[in-house]
């Protein structure tokens, strides 16, 4: 990913903290000669002291047989984003747009089934945490388990990660008020969003 160096974050501890609110990713590789792209959650998690993600896909999707040739994905994790005009500045310049993002690039492990079956819990067991009534797996029957056996789940080792904030750092501080104060007028939940984060960032 091109990253001004303005605008790389090389906080380890936010960009974790990024992945694990924005686990909604996009898996990405070469399949059948192609780029090929999934989207699916993943977990960042800790093994032998290294941080991975993992996840899951169909096995009717050819990207799980992908796997077996070609070990290399790319992960895309992206959060708020929104649109900045340049009516907004108090002087002529071009409009853009602001943004965060997180690529994480690494080898894929398939798990076997029972490793499977442990990944989904703790990826429900995540998402059902705020459930006013949480699903567990270990309370489905076995016949709705047996649906484990159409997912091909696997492991990355992360060999890179690069973290992209661009939230206008090259403005005066004037102009970086007023692009916080205009993003707030919109009532747009991901202009909003980039408010809060240019708040927090300087």
């Amino acid at each position: 990913m091109y990253i001004p160096e303005l605008y790389k974050n090389e906080n380890q501890e936010e960009i974790q903290n990024f992945i694990h609110k924005n686990g909604f990713g996009i898996l990405v590789n070469q399949t059948n000669g192609k780029l090929w792209a999934t989207h699916i959650p993943l977990l960042l998690e800790e093994k032998d002291g290294k941080q991975i993600l993992v996840g899951h896909i169909s096995k009717a999707n050819p990207q799980a047989d992908s796997f077996k040739s070609n070990d290399d994905v790319l992960a895309i994790f992206h959060g708020a984003h929104s649109y900045i005009s340049s009516s907004w500045y108090d002087h002529e310049n071009v409009p853009t747009w602001n943004y965060l993002a997180v690529h994480v690039y690494g080898k894929v492990t398939v798990y076997n089934h029972v490793q499977a079956v442990d990944s989904l819990k703790r990826l429900v067991d995540k998402y059902e945490a705020k459930s006013k009534n949480p699903v567990r797996l270990d309370h489905l029957s076995e016949k709705t388990m047996r649906e484990a056996r159409g997912i091909i789940a696997f492991e990355i080792e992360i060999t890179a990660i690069e973290a992209q904030k661009k939230l206008s750092q090259n403005r005066d501080d004037k102009n970086y008020k007023n692009i916080i104060s205009e993003l707030e007028k919109t009532n747009d939940n991901q202009s909003i969003a980039i408010a809060n984060e240019m708040k927090n960032n300087r």
